[in-house]
């Protein structure tokens, strides 16, 4: 990133003395963010005519610089946000100001732990992000979209030289992916480029969304070609270039796994659990929580095996089993086959959620396979709708072998549509009487809410009879559970522990989970920290309100309140069980 960019970046939020008031502030600040990120702005659509256009036709650096000077910009937010008096906010303006508070100061405190996260891996590094920015992100609903795409597309090079430049600068430091992360960070950005460039995922999901678009097809061809050859001479050089750069730190790699392994370690993990969980847990704590959830839910899932005559072997050996029994046909018949039945689960979880929810998104939600390139190392997902409703909810799930079964289907659903991302995520995009900021989630997410949610959708239909008459299906959702609980003993054991790569696969989670763990530490104890605060806060309210209690009240305030830290949802219901109590009175 220039020079000029980056102050540019910083003057931009340099408004002239005190906003009025601090719904003006959160506009005024969200736009200076939001304007200083083309990626952002280009998924939510943010602005409007020439500026959101200009945008669209850019992607957002992949330099350290660019992310320092966000830090900078943070930092400023924060400064001008103390000088609000929060006695005088409403309860919405009190919550968002608390929010974006814990925002801007995670982004700051990540400043020392920058080197920690590599530019090039095969979960979140450039090489994906890209990838997902421009083929799910990126609208195109129209011929001025498709232009605009094309546009967007001739600067994937620019940006992966910039990542892969930052890639040495950090080898230079000594600072290098394990041997494992490399070798399949190599691997899948070599099947990126195997493809022909007509094939590849930049031009094939480019030309179907143009013919989705009702764009002429003259034009279609004209763009379609256009995007091929930036492709073939521009975008498959810079990749091959990123696989040599990877391919010569091999030799100084090693197998070694966690964040221990760096200098600063320690701190760095510290930081990335408080960042993710929202609270002071000690990895010590984390892995404790973890091994006495495992032990309670394997002791569920034995009694329902038994049940069923499967009582040979080990809780994973049986769970193996079953999904070798379940699983589908390993051909395109296979793969048309799951993600039809994915679908009818979709559909018939939103008819069975009206039961337990006053609320639900207007925005539509689809299911889609992840491209072929992603399938080793992707993990299921959900992507926002467009606020502008140009783009629906999408799940997308990836077909590799292990995922070809019905065994967990439906808790995958669940969690990644409804009653789980889908509602939460939806809702929060559509609330209008949220600040826009947290409509979009322009500030980051927080996994411990979203993901907990996710995995309280979950538990919840199990809790709901969803799973009656099914007891393959209730032991898929308990052993998604149990794999939860079992990435909080990994991923603690992984960073803090010494584990190994292979220690981690052992104890029972796949390779491509481990390796998910060691490039994105601490996320993945998000999700059971998140699902056991929510369902403590439900017993909370239940054992406060007895028979007043409202599952369906419950979960409106959850998912009103949006995506907050843990402490600030358990404020709020506290207040919530304060109010009901109040009205019983």
């Amino acid at each position: 990133m220039s020079k000029a960019f980056a102050t540019a970046l910083l003057l931009a939020v340099s408004l002239p003395g005190q906003t009025p008031n601090i719904d003006d502030f959160f506009r005024d600040f969200t736009a200076t963010w939001v304007r200083g990120n083309p990626n952002l702005a280009t998924a939510d659509r943010y602005f409007t005519g020439d500026e959101q256009d200009r945008l669209e036709r850019q992607l957002t650096p992949q330099t350290i610089a660019y992310r320092r000077a966000r830090i900078q910009l943070a930092k400023q937010g924060l400064g001008q946000l103390q000088k609000f008096d929060r006695s005088k906010f409403s309860a919405t303006q009190r919550i968002s100001a608390d929010l974006l508070q814990w925002q801007l100061d995670t982004a700051v405190r990540e400043e020392p732990y920058l080197d920690y996260t590599f530019p090039l891996e095969q979960m979140n590094g450039a090489n994906v992000n890209l990838i997902e920015t421009l083929t799910v992100r990126h609208p195109l609903a129209n011929e001025k979209d498709a232009a605009n795409y094309v546009a967007a597309l001739r600067q994937v090079s620019t940006r992966m030289d910039e990542a892969t430049a930052e890639a040495r600068t950090l080898a230079a430091k000594n600072i290098i992916p394990p041997k494992f992360i490399l070798n399949a960070t190599i691997k899948q950005m070599q099947g990126f480029v195997d493809p022909s460039p007509g094939q590849n995922p930049f031009v094939a999901i480019f030309a179907q969304k143009m013919e989705a678009a009702k764009i002429p097809e003259a034009r279609r061809e004209e763009l379609r070609g256009e995007a091929e050859k930036i492709v073939s001479a521009e975008i498959y050089p810079v990749w091959k270039n990123a696989i040599a750069t990877l391919e010569s730190q091999l030799p100084r790699s090693t197998d070694d796994a966690g964040l221990w392994r760096l200098k600063g370690g320690g701190d760095a993990y510290a930081y990335f659990l408080h960042r993710y969980t929202t609270t002071n847990l000690t990895p010590e704590q984390i892995h404790q929580i973890g091994l006495n959830e495992v032990a309670r839910l394997e002791k569920e899932m034995d009694a329902i095996f038994r049940r069923l005559g499967r009582t040979e072997g080990s809780i994973n050996e049986r769970s193996e089993k079953l999904k070798q029994d379940l699983a589908y046909p390993r051909t395109e018949e296979g793969r048309m086959a799951i993600m039809a039945e994915a679908d009818s689960i979709l559909r018939d979880a939103e008819k069975r959620a009206a039961v337990l929810f006053d609320k639900t998104p207007k925005s539509r939600v689809l299911v889609q396979p992840f491209p072929r390139f992603r399938e080793a190392n992707a993990a299921a997902n959900y992507n926002s709708p467009a606020p502008d409703g140009s783009r629906p909810g999408v799940i997308q799930i990836p077909l590799r072998p292990e995922m070809m079964t019905k065994f967990a289907l439906r808790s995958l659903v669940y969690h990644e549509g409804v009653p789980g991302h889908h509602f939460q995520i939806a809702l929060t995009v559509e609330n209008k009487d949220l600040p826009r900021f947290r409509q979009i989630g322009a500030f980051g997410n927080i996994s411990a809410l979203v993901e907990g949610w996710g995995l309280y959708a979950e538990r919840l239909a199990s809790e709901s009879g969803w799973y009656d008459g099914d007891p393959e299906g209730q032991l898929g959702q308990l052993y998604d559970a149990l794999w939860r609980a079992r990435r909080l003993v990994v991923d603690t054991g992984l960073h803090a522990k010494h584990w190994t790569r292979k220690q981690a696969i052992d104890y029972g989670i796949e390779a491509s989970e481990v390796e998910r763990y060691v490039v994105f530490p601490g996320q993945a104890c998000s999700y059971m920290i998140g699902q056991l605060k929510i369902v403590e806060l439900r017993e909370k309210a239940h054992k406060a309100l007895g028979d007043k209690f409202s599952l369906r009240e419950y979960h409106n305030v959850v998912l009103d309140t949006g995506t907050v830290p843990l402490e600030i949802l358990e404020r709020q219901v506290d207040a919530y069980i304060a109010s009901a109590q109040n009205r019983a009175h």
